[in-house]
């Protein structure tokens, strides 16, 4: 992580990894189906511990759901700090998408 994505406390943004979560989401969402998706839940995300300037994040999405037209992923995130040698959880996130057509309808995930 790099310091543009800090705050005032000098910790990375919890609106940063929020993005990188959905992000990590929505690949895995392609994965499994080429679709158009949208967000349309995230689950309460707690931090157990704070992302820090030169923390090396690794996402892991896994798809845990797949209905009709949504997808529930489930992400993990962790974060290894090269100067402690440590690896730990920051936060477990799930997210829930929406295939869409081109009007933003919902439309089946499967052929």
């Amino acid at each position: 992580m790099m310091p543009r994505d800090t705050n005032p406390q000098g910790t990375i943004f919890g609106g940063v990894i929020l993005s990188l979560i959905d992000q990590a989401a929505w690949i895995e969402a392609l994965r499994q189906c080429n679709r158009r998706y949208v967000t349309v839940a995230m689950d309460s995300v707690e931090f157990h511990h704070p992302v820090l300037v030169g923390d090396i994040l690794s996402l892991w999405a896994t798809t845990e759901r797949v209905g009709r037209t949504s997808m529930r992923v489930k992400v993990e995130v962790r974060a290894m700090r090269p100067d402690a040698g440590t690896d730990i959880s920051v936060t477990t996130a799930f997210v829930v998408f929406v295939a869409v057509d081109e009007q933003g309808r919902p439309t089946p995930i499967a052929p």
